[in-house]
């Protein structure tokens, strides 16, 4: 499940349970992502507020579908196959088009987001993501103002690096620690958008 010790839903106390209680899924469900910061609960409020505020609020503009497509090549590209099914299936139930979602998927998986049935405007923020997270440093200004050009408002481009930056920190907790997909809920997510602070997951 992970390679550190954990803390079990059944055996939390104190400030654990009730984080716990504030992220858990169907019968007592607790993603192993989340148990594993069990042991300093700090850091999952920290990560949790990180999630929900970057990729689960109500002020977002940028369709959550396409959010969460972001996150799926982003964990691809990492290497991190925890986020990639997790987020994938997230995207399916969203997206609620099989065809789309498995010819993405297929694009993704073949590092190929031409065969992507996805917009222009799409893939180059695809394209973005893939030097954010591949050779940030390569990034100049030229490239904000391709996503300009192609439509997006400076605060979608924000939002379409923060869910970027976001799932690289998601992958590094999960293949640091290693993280599997053992007893967890695929494609659960805090639906609630209209309140940051529920972060429950259905």
């Amino acid at each position: 499940m992970v390679w550190i010790d954990v803390v079990s839903y059944e055996n939390a106390k104190g400030r654990l349970k009730k984080l716990y209680d504030r992220v858990k899924g169907p019968d007592n469900n607790v993603d192993n992502i989340m148990m594993a910061h069990s042991l300093r609960p700090h850091t999952m409020e920290g990560h949790m507020a990180l999630y929900k505020y970057v990729l689960h609020h109500t002020n977002n503009t940028v369709p959550k579908w396409f959010l969460e497509t972001l996150g799926v090549w982003v964990s691809s590209l990492n290497n991190c196959a925890y986020c990639v099914e997790h987020h994938y299936a997230g995207l399916s139930r969203l997206l609620n088009n099989p065809e789309k979602s498995e010819a993405i998927r297929s694009a993704i998986d073949a590092r190929d987001l031409e065969k992507a049935p996805l917009s222009e405007k799409e893939k180059l923020a695809m394209h973005y993501a893939r030097i954010l997270t591949d050779e940030p440093s390569s990034l100049t200004q030229a490239h904000i103002e391709t996503l300009k050009q192609a439509g997006y408002s400076d605060g979608e481009i924000l939002e379409i690096n923060q869910v970027t930056a976001y799932f690289s920190y998601a992958n590094r907790t999960v293949l640091g620690l290693g993280c599997s997909t053992d007893g967890d809920i695929l494609g659960l997510s805090p639906n609630n958008n209209q309140d940051p602070e529920d972060w429950s997951h259905t």
